[in-house]
């Protein structure tokens, strides 16, 4: 657990009340990642550091486990007098031999150890003269899964494509290294701690871990901050990915793309992106399943007598359909193969329902043609049926 978080309301920040289910939570940060995403604000630090937060607030919130941990965490330092940001646990902490909690350790780190140079190279093992024996060495960390959205057109996503995605994450500093403190200086250790971040405070015979008030449990303090993060030690990395968008994908679909997420902590692995796609409306096709669809308008004498007609195809080809005589309005003609490509290789059918078109403008041939055809079958009436079984009943 990132020890900042314990100096961060991610609630307030999402702007959602602690007690909101996830889908509450999942919906505004989507809202906000939207309006703050560094594509949409070119040139503006605000914005971006204001997208910084949504998104660590989102991480911590949208994952069942963090979030308990955050919450009982921030419970616990708001009623154990201390509360900034630091870490306990280990000889004799809360959840440590004598404390309380469960038996569950909190470790909320150092936020100055890196891999790429940072302040836990320069200082190296200062940690070792804290309470409760060495400094356990931080373990390598998942990047965090980072949630992006696409629009394709009705045909690309028939096809597949691949995708240039501007995705934007939590790194260190490029200023500082992550170290919060101004080029060319360094923090310096904590005087009242010796740089455990901890102090003990005795409550009644027991002797309880708190963070330290001076450096708020980093162990160290910066007299010079870092101007480009204000000393947090922390920036926004952007990059592009390539994302492979598989044919036949639906509108809505959310696509995983293992390893493509933001990079891992201290050799740790890279977490997955999330790419939820939209896709356009066709003026012609639809789609039904791994079916698409086509409404295919026929003359009266088509209907009637039968014949041939030409249906388009996704991608601009065409078909044949071969119209029997006495075709009724929206009947349906299946052409096999000319579907959605499905996982297995093989595609599904496309849907052609027959829409009789009827005449507005007549010349006269063609109206005293018409009556003519009526008087000829004058006999045949398709109501018949209908009248004698309303009688009926």
């Amino acid at each position: 657990m990132n020890k900042d978080w314990l100096e961060k309301d991610f609630y307030k920040v999402l702007g959602v009340d602690k007690g909101a289910p996830a889908d509450e939570i999942k919906k505004k940060y989507r809202k906000l990642a939207r309006e703050l995403h560094p594509d949409k604000n070119p040139d503006n630090p605000k914005a971006e550091e204001r997208f910084k937060e949504v998104s660590e607030a989102y991480d911590v919130l949208s994952d069942d486990k963090k979030r308990a941990e955050y919450d009982e965490a921030r419970t616990l330092f708001a009623s154990g007098g201390g509360f900034g940001g630091g870490r306990f646990g280990g000889g004799g902490g809360y959840g440590g031999p004598g404390g309380f909690g469960g038996g569950r350790t909190y470790d909320f780190g150092d936020v100055f150890g890196s891999d790429d140079g940072g302040l836990g190279d320069i200082l190296g093992n200062i940690f070792s003269r804290g309470r409760g024996g060495g400094r356990t060495a931080r373990a390598p960390r998942r990047g965090q899964d980072v949630e992006s959205e696409i629009t394709l057109g009705f045909d690309e996503a028939l096809d597949g494509v691949t995708v240039p995605l501007r995705l934007a994450s939590d790194a260190a500093c490029d200023s500082c290294h992550g170290t919060g403190a101004r080029a060319g200086t360094v923090p310096r250790v904590c005087p009242n701690c010796d740089g455990t971040g901890q102090t003990s405070r005795n409550a009644g015979g027991f002797a309880f871990a708190e963070p330290c008030g001076a450096c708020h449990g980093r162990g160290l303090i910066v007299d010079d901050p870092c101007p480009t993060c204000n000393g947090s030690g922390r920036g926004i990395s952007t990059r592009t990915v390539q994302a492979r968008i598989p044919a036949g994908v639906k509108d809505g679909a959310r696509i995983r793309l293992k390893g493509k997420g933001a990079p891992g902590e201290r050799g740790g692995p890279n977490g997955d992106l999330y790419v939820v796609v939209h896709v356009t409306a066709h003026p012609v096709f639809g789609r039904k399943g791994d079916n698409l669809t086509v409404t295919v308008p026929v003359t009266f004498t088509e209907a009637t007598l039968g014949g041939q007609v030409v249906v388009p195809t996704p991608g601009g080809g065409t078909v044949t359909l071969k119209i029997p005589a006495g075709t009724s309005n929206g009947r349906t003609f299946r052409v096999r193969g000319k579907g959605v490509a499905r996982k297995d290789g093989t595609k599904g059918d496309l849907l052609a329902s027959v829409d009789v078109h009827v005449p507005t403008n007549l010349s006269d041939e063609a109206r005293e043609a018409l009556q003519k055809y009526a008087e000829a079958t004058a006999d045949d009436d398709p109501r018949k049926s209908l009248l004698a079984d309303a009688k009926a009943t």
